[in-house]
């Protein structure tokens, strides 16, 4: 059933949405011991005096638990690569070989897990909050609705606490799918 508060509450959604797939995006990147394409994709090179993805640059792949393979569309960039990889500071070695670059990914200490999971839930509160600010906007965007009565949304009290608890099922519901992601991140790190 359609509310007169529910283009509020799609919007609302899709912000929440996107919010979701932010944090998913992030925490690809992170290292957990294991090789990953995650890792290097976003590091940019300088391709041709333009800062380029690696993923844009040439094919990556992992090759062994803790090896990965670039393999650049043209085998003159690889240089390029294996110092973007050096200067990016995110752990990994790097080394030039037949035609692309080989990627170790070195074992993480105890206490290096111990820092990634406290950036995993630094990342995931970050989230919780932007969505909360979400909500937020949307509480205030109907109360508004309901106090204008020459909108073209016409929201009455009851409205309004609908939209409220609607709202807060939302949030609740995106808030257990980012503690689904934090805790099999968390594992994932704690674990290699």
């Amino acid at each position: 059933m359609a509310t007169s508060y529910q283009p509020f509450l799609d919007a609302a959604q899709e912000r929440m949405d996107k919010s979701v797939d932010l944090f998913a995006h992030d925490i690809r990147g992170i290292r957990t011991g294991r090789a990953n394409v995650g890792l290097i994709e976003n590091i940019r090179v300088d391709y041709y005096g333009s800062p380029t993805p690696i993923s844009q640059v040439g094919n990556i792949s992992v090759i062994e638990a803790r090896v990965l393979f670039v393999k650049p569309f043209d085998p003159s960039t690889a240089p390029a690569i294996e110092k973007a990889i050096a200067s990016a500071d995110v752990g990994l070695s790097a080394m030039a070989e037949g035609g692309g670059v080989r990627v170790t990914v070195p074992h993480l200490s105890e206490d290096q897990r111990n820092k990634m999971v406290s950036r995993l839930k630094a990342m995931s509160e970050d989230a919780k909050v932007a969505m909360r600010n979400i909500r937020r906007d949307f509480i205030k965007d109907v109360e508004t609705a309901e106090k204008d009565k020459d909108s073209d949304v016409n929201l009455t009290e009851d409205d309004v606490k609908s939209a409220k608890s609607d709202i807060q099922d939302l949030l609740k519901k995106h808030e257990s799918k980012l503690e689904e992601m934090l805790k099999e991140k968390s594992v994932e790190i704690l674990e290699n």
